[in-house]
C-alpha cells in the first residue's frame, strides 16, 4: 500500500490524500490521464513516476523525474532515486509537496511479490569476487585485478548488469560490463537497454524499439552513441550501445544554473551538426524528441551527444503517433505530421531553457494574431540571438530556417 499526501506549503498539514494498493506505477502531473493530477503552473504534464522495484523484502519504490522544472527529494534535486519511507517530494523548486508513505504487506525475506497482477521476482545478485584492498570508494573495477567491485545483478548473454541507469515508458537502461569485449577487442562498459515487459505486448512499442536499433546501426557520427548489438533473450528485446560519460543539459542547468550565451550557442551549433547528419540520411530522419534531457555534454571534450533515438521517424512514412516534449515540439509535430524543420524548432526553447534555467513555456504567449515565444525581456538573450529564436520557432514551417546548416550559420553569427 502506497499513500501520497499533498501538504499545505506553509503549515505542512494534509490537503488531499491518495491510496494505491495494487499499482506498480504511479504517474503524477498536470495531464488528466495521470494517477495524481496536480494543476500547478510549475508542474509538467507528466512530471514524475513512482515505480515498484523488486527487492529482498518485497518491493522498493523508485522516483523518476520527467518534469522540466525538476523534482526535489527531501530538498535534494534528483533525476532518479529510491524513495525512503516518509519522504517529501517537491515538484519544482517552488511547486507542490507530496509526502510518500509505503506499507509493505509481504513478509520480510519474500522472494516475490504480486503487485497489480504482476509478479516481481527478485533477481539473483552475484557478489564481487575481488578481495583486494586499497581501491578508491567510487571505483567500479579493481585497480589490481580489473574485476568488478560492485555486485553483478544478473548476466544477460555475455553482458554483466552492474546497475540500473534509468527507466522510461519504453524500456529500462542498465550499466553493463562486456567481459568478452566483442566490439573493440577488450572488456568494457556499455549501455544495455531492455524493453519493458508491458511494452512487449504492444505492437507499436515493439516497432519503435526495433526501429531505434535498426537506425542506430546505420548511423556513424561522434555525436551519436555507437550501436553494438540487438538481440532477443528470454522473450525480451535488448539493445547494446556505447556508454557516454557526461551530463544531460536538463540536469546540468537544474544543478548548476544557466550558462553564457557563447556556451549555449556553441552547444546548439554542435546539435545542428548532428541534426544535419541525420536529416541528410537516405531516407532523411527526424529525431522528434530534441530537448535538454536528450542532449548530453560529454565530459572529455564538452561536445554534445544526441540521445534517445526511440522516437526517430523516417521521411516518407505515413503520419503516426504524436511524439514530443511539451514546450519543445513544433505545432505540426503536435498534429502528428513532423518534418525535419520540427527538430530545428526545438532548438529555440532549448536555448531559452539553458539561458534562463526555467521552463520555456513561461515565455510562450499570444503575439499578434498567434502564439510564440516572447524573449524580449530576457536580458541574457542578445538582440541577434532573439531574432534567431523567433525565426526558428515560427508557427509556419516555411517561415523557419529550412536546414540545420542554415540555422547553424545564423547561430554562428551570434557568437
Amino acid at each position: 500500500m502506497v499513500t501520497l499526501t499533498l501538504l499545505d506549503p506553509k503549515a505542512s498539514t494534509p490537503l488531499k490524500q491518495w491510496n494505491f494498493a495494487t499499482q506498480s506505477t504511479i504517474r503524477v502531473g498536470r495531464s488528466p490521464d495521470n494517477d495524481i493530477i496536480l494543476d500547478y503552473p510549475l508542474v509538467s504534464r507528466y512530471h514524475l513516476e513512482l515505480r515498484a522495484m523488486p527487492s529482498q523484502s518485497g518491493s522498493l519504490w523508485q522516483l523518476v523525474n520527467q518534469g522540466t522544472n525538476g523534482t526535489f527529494l527531501n530538498g535534494v534535486l534528483v533525476s532518479r532515486s529510491v524513495l525512503p519511507n516518509e519522504a517529501l517530494i517537491r515538484l519544482a523548486r517552488e511547486g507542490p509537496m507530496l509526502k510518500f508513505q509505503a506499507q509493505e504487506s509481504a513478509s520480510p525475506g519474500a522472494r516475490s511479490k504480486s503487485l497489480g497482477g504482476e509478479s516481481l521476482i527478485t533477481p539473483v545478485v552475484k557478489p564481487s569476487s575481488c578481495s583486494h584492498e586499497g581501491n578508491p570508494p567510487a571505483n567500479l573495477f579493481c585497480i589490481h585485478c580489473g574485476q568488478p567491485l560492485v555486485p553483478i545483478q544478473r548476466v544477460i548473454r555475455r553482458y554483466h548488469v552492474m546497475r540500473t541507469l534509468g527507466q522510461g515508458g519504453m524500456g529500462t537502461t542498465y550499466l553493463a560490463w562486456d567481459k568478452v569485449g566483442g566490439f573493440n577487442g577488450r572488456p568494457g562498459l556499455l549501455v544495455l537497454k531492455e524493453m519493458n515487459a508491458d511494452m512487449a505486448q504492444i505492437a507499436k512499442a515493439q516497432e519503435l524499439f526495433e526501429r531505434e536499433a535498426r537506425i542506430l546501426k546505420g548511423l556513424h557520427h561522434p555525436g551519436i552513441p555507437q550501436y553494438y548489438d540487438f538481440f532477443v533473450e528470454g522473450g525480451k528485446k535488448y539493445l547494446a550501445m556505447e556508454l557516454i560519460h557526461g551530463q544531460d543539459l536538463e540536469q546540468r542547468i537544474l544543478l548548476s544554473g544557466p550558462v553564457t550565451v557563447q556556451q549555449a550557442v556553441e552547444w546548439m551549433i554542435q546539435t545542428c551538426d548532428i541534426l544535419d547528419y541525420i536529416h541528410s540520411s537516405n531516407p532523411p530522419l527526424i529525431h522528434r524528441d530534441i530537448k535538454p534531457a536528450n542532449l548530453m555534454v560529454r565530459h572529455r571534450d564538452n561536445q554534445i551527444v544526441v540521445l534517445d533515438f526511440g522516437a526517430v521517424k523516417e521521411i516518407g512514412t505515413a503520419p503516426g503517433t504524436r511524439i514530443g516534449a511539451e514546450g519543445y515540439s513544433a505545432p505540426e509535430q503536435d498534429r502528428g505530421s513532423p518534418v525535419t524543420q520540427s527538430d530545428l524548432y526545438a532548438i529555440g526553447p532549448t536555448l531559452i531553457f539553458i539561458l534562463t534555467g526555467v521552463t520555456p513555456l513561461k515565455f510562450y504567449r499570444r503575439i499578434g494574431s498567434g502564439y510564440g515565444f516572447d524573449v524580449s525581456d530576457i536580458p541574457t538573450i542578445t538582440p541577434s540571438l532573439r531574432k534567431v529564436i523567433e525565426r526558428v520557432c515560427e508557427p509556419k514551417v516555411r517561415a523557419r530556417y529550412q536546414t540545420a546548416r542554415e540555422l547553424s550559420q545564423a547561430l554562428g553569427a551570434c557568437r
